[in-house]
C-alpha cells in the first residue's frame, strides 16, 4: 500500500510539472554512480579504464574544492597513508575570497600536519586517522574511524579477519605490516600511549575539541575480542580534555530495514535492547540547553526524529562562538560517519555558508565523489545486502529544509531586536509547511519539488510577504535566506533523485512486494524527462 502510494505520488509529481526538463545534472555525475555502484574505491588502484574514471573523479572534486578554497593536498597516490582514503587528501586553508582570507588565517603548517599524520595513523581502526574535510568559520570538521583496539596488534591483515567475522575483508591486503609497525606493536602497554598520544597531537594541531561518537557499542567486539575501542572508555582517560559525545547512531545493517519498508524512514525505530548496544547517549548539558530537545527519550525516536536532532546537534556545536573544532566518526569511518559529514555539508551549503559558487548538481558531485566514495564507502557490497544508507542520506533532504536546521538562525537571533508588535519569523514559519507529515514516503514531497510554492518558486507567497512586519528588512532578508535553503537542499535531492533513478536505483535495487522503488523511481524518471512514457523499466 505505502509503495503504491509512493509511486502515484511520482506519477504526480511527473504529471503536474511545468516541463519535462529534467534536473540540471553535474557532467560526469552518472559516471560517478556507475563507477561508484561498480567497484568499491582503493587508493592503489590507479591503472587501467576505471584508473582513467576514478582520476577524472578525483580531478573534479580538486576543481570543485578550488572554486572557494585555497588549500594543500597531502598526497596518499599509492595508499601510502590509508589504502581507502583519497589518492589526494584535500586541506582547506582558507576561503579564497580576500574578506574571509583576512578573518580566517590558517595556523596550520601542512608539513607538520602530515608527519602528524603519518604517526598517529596506527591509533585508528584500519588506519582510518583523523582528516579534516570541511572548513566552516576557521574551523575544521574532521572525520576518521574510531580508537583502534588489541585486535590490531596482531596485524592489519589479522584484524581485519576478525573484523568482517572470518570473511575476506576487502581491506586485508591493502596495508602491509611493516617492520617499524611491529616494533612499535612490541611495546605492550606503551604502544597506546605513544599512538593514542600522537592521535591526540594531531587532534590538537586542528584545534578539535568535540568529538562526536556514533558507535552503540563502547567497544566493538568480534569472537569475544575487543577489535576496537574509543575515546570514552579509554581507561587511562588520555581525552579527558576533550569534550565527549556519546550520540549512539544504528549502524548500516538496520538500514536493510529502511529499505524493506518500502524506504520509508519514519516509524522506524531501532532496537536498543540487543545484547550488543551497550552505549548511552551522553552529551554535556552546556550543549543541549538551547536546543528545546528532550534527549531521554532518545530511544524513542524513529530515525527521522534521531536524525533529525543528532544533525541539529552538530550544528549548533559547529556554529558555536568559538575556535574549536569537530570530529565525527562511527567504527570504520565509512557509512554512518560520511552520513553526518554529507548532511552538514549539505546543510552549511544551503545556508550560503560554506562553498559558495557552488551550483546543486556541484555540491552534489562534491559530496558523493569525496565525501561517499573516495573515503571508501563500500556501497557495492550495501547494496547487495539492502544496507541502503546511501540513498537515505540524500532522500533525507527533504527533512532538513527548516528554519530549526539553518546555521544563519544564531546570528539572526544576535543580531534581531526584542519582540515587537506584529509577526515574527518564526510565527511566519509556523504558518508554512513543516518538512514532517506528508514528506513520509520517497515521492510525496515531489509535489513541493515540481509544482509552484515558496521553495520550488524561489520566492514567497503573497501571503507570507503580508505578514512580515513593515520596518523589519532584516527578518524579510532571513526569511528570503530561509526560501533559498529550502529551494536549494530540494534542487540537489531532485538532482539526486533524477541520477540514482538512471544509473544505480533501477539496475541495482531488488524489488520490494509492492514494487514500490523501482516503481516509483521509474515514474520520476519519467516524470522529469529521463524516459519516454513507452519506456519500460530497466
Amino acid at each position: 500500500m505505502a509503495g503504491a502510494r509512493a509511486a502515484a505520488a511520482a506519477a504526480s509529481a511527473g504529471s503536474s510539472g511545468s516541463s519535462s526538463t529534467p534536473p540540471p545534472q553535474e557532467p560526469g555525475l552518472a559516471e560517478l554512480l556507475e563507477e561508484f555502484s561498480r567497484t568499491q574505491y582503493r587508493a592503489k588502484d590507479g591503472s587501467g579504464a576505471s584508473g582513467s574514471k576514478v582520476e577524472r573523479i578525483e580531478k573534479r572534486c580538486l576543481e570543485l574544492f578550488g572554486r572557494d578554497y585555497c588549500f594543500s593536498v597531502i598526497p596518499n597516490v599509492n595508499g601510502d597513508i590509508c589504502g581507502h582514503y583519497p589518492r589526494h587528501i584535500v586541506f582547506l586553508e582558507y576561503e579564497s575570497s580576500e574578506k574571509e582570507k583576512d578573518t580566517f588565517e590558517s595556523t596550520v603548517q601542512v608539513s607538520k600536519l602530515q608527519d602528524l599524520i603519518n604517526r598517529s595513523k596506527m591509533a585508528r581502526c584500519r588506519g582510518r586517522f583523523v582528516c579534516p574535510v570541511i572548513l566552516f568559520k576557521g574551523k575544521h570538521i574532521c572525520r576518521s574511524a574510531t580508537l583502534a583496539g588489541w585486535g590490531e596488534l596482531y596485524g592489519r591483515s589479522g584484524y581485519n579477519y576478525f573484523f568482517s567475522g572470518g570473511a575476506d575483508d576487502a581491506w586485508a591486503d591493502v596495508e602491509d605490516v611493516t617492520e617499524e609497525d611491529c616494533a612499535l606493536r612490541s611495546g605492550d602497554t606503551h604502544l597506546f600511549d605513544k599512538v593514542r598520544g600522537y592521535d591526540i597531537r594531531l587532534l590538537r594541531y586542528l584545534s578539535v575539541k568535540y568529538i562526536c561518537d556514533l558507535m552503540v557499542e563502547n567497544k566493538k567486539v568480534k569472537f569475544g575480542m575487543n577489535v576496537t575501542s574509543s575515546e570514552k572508555v579509554d581507561k587511562a582517560q588520555r581525552y579527558a580534555d576533550f569534550t565527549l559525545l556519546s550520540v549512539p547512531y544504528p549502524g548500516c545493517e538496520f538500514f536493510k530495514e529502511y529499505k524493506d519498508r518500502d524506504y520509508m524512514a519514519e516509524g522506524l525505530i531501532f532496537n536498543w535492547k540487543q545484547d550488543y548496544v551497550d552505549a548511552p547517549l551522553s552529551i554535556p548539558d552546556f550543549l543541549t540547553h538551547s536546543l528545546n530537545i528532550d534527549w531521554s527519550q532518545y530511544q524513542s525516536w524513529d530515525l527521522v526524529q534521531q536524525t533529525q536532532n543528532y544533525l541539529r546537534l552538530l550544528l549548533s556545536i559547529v556554529s558555536r562562538d568559538d575556535d574549536s573544532g569537530l570530529l565525527v566518526h562511527c567504527i570504520s569511518g565509512w557509512d554512518r560517519t560520511p552520513l553526518f559529514i554529507s548532511l552538514l555539508r549539505l546543510s552549511l551549503w544551503a545556508d550560503g555558508l560554506i562553498h559558495t559558487s557552488l551550483k546543486p548538481a556541484e555540491i552534489l558531485y562534491l559530496t558523493v565523489a569525496y565525501d561517499w566514495f573516495l573515503f571508501g564507502h563500500m556501497l557495492v557490497d550495501r547494496l547487495s545486502k539492502g544496507e541502503e544508507i546511501f540513498f537515505f542520506c540524500f532522500n533525507f533532504l527533504k527533512h532538513i529544509t527548516s528554519e530549526e536546521f539553518s546555521a544563519l538562525k544564531t546570528q539572526r537571533r544576535k543580531s534581531l531586536p526584542t519582540r515587537e508588535a506584529g509577526f515574527t519569523v518564526e510565527d511566519i514559519c509556523m504558518l508554512r509547511r513543516r518538512d514532517r507529515g506528508s514528506t513520509t514516503s520517497l515521492g510525496s514531497d515531489f509535489s513541493l519539488v515540481m509544482e509552484s510554492s515558496p521553495g520550488a518558486a524561489g520566492s514567497f507567497t503573497y501571503e507570507a510577504v503580508e505578514l512580515v512586519p513593515a520596518g523589519a528588512p532584516t527578518q524579510a532578508a532571513w526569511l528570503a535566506a530561509l526560501s533559498s535553503r529550502e529551494t536549494r537542499l530540494q534542487e540537489v535531492r531532485c538532482a539526486f533523485l533524477a541520477a540514482y533513478s538512471s544509473t544505480v536505483g533501477l539496475r541495482a535495487a531488488a524489488p520490494s512486494p509492492s514494487g514500490a522503488i523501482g516503481g516509483l523511481l521509474e515514474q520520476f524518471a519519467r516524470g522529469v524527462g529521463l524516459r519516454g512514457a513507452s519506456s519500460s523499466a530497466l
